[in-house]
């Protein structure tokens, strides 16, 4: 089993560390674009003909699914992208996780991008399936950017803003850009508030994973053998190493380690 994951940076790694958990035994194809990162600010025109040629690139070593690990491409390329690639190869986008939040029925924010938060494709989310919940929107100025660069002074200062525009009555925060999933305990620790319940964090990765397995009839295996395992990593098209920031993470080292473990078996 072969599964690519495609974002502009080191975004799709929580997609990726949910998929090996899920299934230790896949191939992970790894595609992303040092060259023309961060796609958030680019039009979205530009965006989506990059994310072409980034999945185009992950495409040529034949994997079974493809995840868009990024809500931003989500947003702007995935009707693109299903029209390239599908039906031969199915690709699973990535949407704020607003339907189980509201399921707790208490009020929930969503934290995301400047660029995401208040719009349209958001908001009507929130429309469809909040079901009259109170939500928030917290934009959170530079907090991608510097997860994407594992710049700790960067992320807390960026934590931090975010937290003073959260509400104190939230229940849960909704983690509405996947590098955010990177630093969700930090997260946590900003947002919680001394004498309520635990805050409860909703990222994607987990459905995201386990959807790229539906889609190609395939059942979660956590017990099984990494012998068939393996990591491709593809760098804007170039086939390269994971990048030094993504071994901050523990998602990260996790794919490293498989990796490492596979080099130093014997050959057969």
């Amino acid at each position: 089993m072969k599964i690519a994951l495609m974002d502009s940076g080191i975004g799709l790694l929580p997609a990726a560390a949910a998929v090996r958990r899920l299934r230790p035994d896949a191939h992970l194809v790894i595609s992303s674009d040092p060259d023309g990162m961060p796609w958030g600010p680019r039009t979205p025109e530009d965006l989506t003909r990059r994310a072409l040629a980034v999945a185009e690139a992950a495409a040529a070593h034949r994997p079974d699914a493809l995840i868009v690990g990024c809500n931003t491409a989500s947003v702007h390329a995935l009707p693109a992208l299903r029209a390239l690639l599908e039906p031969e190869l199915p690709v699973i986008g990535t949407v704020p996780a607003i339907k189980p939040a509201a399921a707790g029925a208490g009020p929930f924010t969503i934290w995301a991008t400047p660029a995401t938060t208040g719009s349209p494709y958001q908001r009507g989310l929130i429309e469809e399936f909040a079901g009259g919940v109170p939500v928030s929107e917290v934009p959170c100025w530079g907090l991608a950017e510097a997860v994407e660069h594992a710049d700790d002074a960067a992320i807390d200062a960026a934590i931090a803003a975010a937290a003073a525009l959260t509400p104190d009555d939230v229940t849960t925060v909704v983690l509405g850009c996947t590098h955010y999933e990177l630093v969700a305990e930090r997260i946590r620790a900003a947002v919680q508030q001394p004498g309520r319940p635990p805050l409860v964090l909703h990222g994607s990765a987990g459905a995201v994973a386990a959807q790229a397995l539906r889609r190609i009839g395939e059942l979660p295996a956590p017990d099984a053998e990494w012998s068939e395992a393996g990591l491709t990593v593809l760098l804007s098209g170039r086939e390269g190493a994971l990048p030094a920031p993504a071994l901050a993470y523990e998602e990260g080292r996790l794919l490293q380690a498989v990796g490492a473990t596979l080099a130093a078996q014997p050959e057969k």
